[in-house]
């Protein structure tokens, strides 16, 4: 995306908080949100993360007001949206499928909603101009959405929600239809902008990378629910459950034990402290990178069943007497495992954590 910025009389307005209080939506017999409380602050990216049913998207919908709660309240600004329709929330939203008219060309897709506005001409010109200049798209203002790259169409669609000033946008799964490579420099375009503009940004993913690489605050939800609420360092270190800790990342979940400032997995000891722990049975999260393997003799022994090279790292899964174990370790030659080889596994303490069984 071109680094362009835009002048400083021409941001878009405010930035504005988004609030849910105790949200739910039902379908018939099915309740898809389960009394959400929820805080988005202004100027900040919050990402929706969750399995596919989770109500994720739901949420998204109720927040825009293109579905209406069946009970609770939403706040924009501070101010009760709840019975306001969508065009009235100072709201905008970027699609998974684009939604771009394929009969109108660049301009007017991204023109649309300020002419149904009636804004002068004048006016409509000027802020669809300071908008594809945004997203990097001057100079293919006549061009029909066939004409474009799946990537250049997400950037006209997000044009065509940043024309509107909103207070808040919305993304729901806006990368899903673009290949990994072009997901990744979408995302980091996307986050570019918005931190540069300040804006607030609610936006909804399945994919734990984007939305590690996206936010300033995870909200993970499952069956409805939320799980945890966190930056993604809160998350990813110190899950709250194991539905959080195995969703967030690859995560190695281990019988253990806990005995006077000790982890016992099997024969290994580990000295480790965590606030709030108590001698008895738990769970060990192991994140894959504070796994370290060598053929000593102290840690949990395993026997190295697949070595998959990456290039800058390789994969291994190792059979241990509390299950396989998932491991990352360094490509150079000199410390690669074979198949079939007998290692040692020994875990960094800052790639620990302890959970309820």
């Amino acid at each position: 995306m071109a680094a362009t910025h835009m002048p400083p009389d021409r941001t878009p307005r405010a930035a504005a908080s988004v609030r849910l209080e105790d949200v739910c939506k039902s379908f018939g017999p099915i309740v898809a949100i389960d009394r959400i409380s929820l805080e988005v602050p202004a100027g900040r990216l919050v990402t929706l993360l969750g399995p596919s049913g989770c109500g994720k998207t739901t949420t998204l919908r109720v927040i825009a007001g293109l579905e209406a709660p069946t009970r609770g309240r939403v706040f924009i600004g501070g101010e009760d949206v709840t019975p306001l329709p969508a065009a009235q929330r100072r709201v905008t939203m970027v699609f998974q499928s684009y939604a771009l008219f394929p009969h109108l060309t660049v301009f007017e897709n991204v023109a649309f909603g300020l002419r149904l506005l009636r804004q002068p001409e004048a006016e409509v010109r000027r802020r669809v101009e300071e908008a594809l200049a945004l997203v990097g798209l001057e100079g293919t203002e006549g061009r029909f959405p066939a004409r474009l790259s799946g990537g250049q169409q997400q950037r006209v669609s997000l044009a065509r929600a940043l024309v509107m000033e909103p207070a808040v946008i919305l993304f729901d799964e806006p990368l899903s239809n673009l290949d990994a490579k072009l997901r990744k420099h979408v995302r980091a375009e996307i986050r570019e902008l918005q931190r540069r503009l300040g804006i607030t940004a609610v936006y909804v993913t399945h994919d734990q990378a984007e939305a590690l690489s996206l936010s300033d605050i995870i909200v993970v939800m499952h069956m409805g629910r939320v799980e945890q609420v966190g930056t993604p360092e809160e998350l990813y270190r110190r899950p709250s459950n194991r539905f959080v800790a195995d969703f967030i990342g690859e995560a190695n979940l281990l019988p253990a034990t806990y005995h006077r400032g000790e982890v016992v997995v099997a024969t290994y000891r580990l000295p480790y402290q965590q606030e709030g722990i108590t001698d008895g049975d738990w769970t060990l999260l192991v994140r894959p990178e504070a796994v370290r393997l060598d053929a000593g003799d102290e840690g949990l022994p395993g026997t190295v069943r697949t070595a998959a090279y990456l290039g800058v790292h390789i994969e291994y899964r190792i059979e241990t007497p509390v299950g396989m174990l998932f491991a990352i370790g360094p490509a150079d030659r000199a410390q690669v495992h074979p198949v079939g080889s007998r290692v040692t596994a020994t875990f960094d303490v800052g790639g620990i954590y302890l959970l309820a069984r």
